[in-house]
């Protein structure tokens, strides 16, 4: 009971993730591209690296190992974290789950496909931001949500 607030965005973020990877996956070829406004596309791209394409090497395989060892680190961080919280901010567990929840997203890709799949583009004009997914959106949303807390409690 006193991790649910960290549990169930986390289970909920890997599984609505997955559900929209799995999606892109059967409907958009690799690299293809669908304009739906503007300013957003909807694409396909295997990120054997981390964010923004970082270490995105294909023909290495030491990254895998890499990631994995990164994920654990911070799942094991996340639980450490949540159990030192004692329970009592419910926002910072919440954060903790998304961070969770996008992480499992991502590993699970790894474990699956070897690679990360992003489907979300934005773009302005011919300047795109690097795709990213729903994992990755959590991630970030925890991240802001824990610095929040951090200048709000200084």
């Amino acid at each position: 009971m006193r991790y649910t607030p960290l549990l169930v965005p986390a289970l909920l973020l890997t599984a609505i993730d997955q559900v929209f990877k799995h999606l892109a996956l059967k409907h958009i070829s690799v690299h293809e591209s669908i304009r739906i406004t503007d300013f957003f596309n909807l694409v396909l791209v295997r990120n054997f690296g981390a964010a923004f394409g970082f270490l995105n090497d294909p023909s290495s395989n030491w990254q895998i190992w890499f990631f994995f060892l990164a994920t654990l680190v911070a799942c094991g961080t996340v639980f450490f974290l949540a159990r030192s919280e004692d329970g009592k901010d419910k926002v910072f567990l919440l954060a903790l789950g998304l961070i969770l929840g996008g992480a499992a997203g991502n590993f699970a890709d790894r474990l699956r496909l070897g690679a990360v799949v992003d489907f979300l583009d934005f773009h302005y004009g011919t300047l795109h931001w690097p795709a990213f997914n729903l994992a990755d959106m959590g991630i970030c949303a925890g991240a802001g949500l824990i610095a929040l807390r951090i200048f709000r409690h200084k």
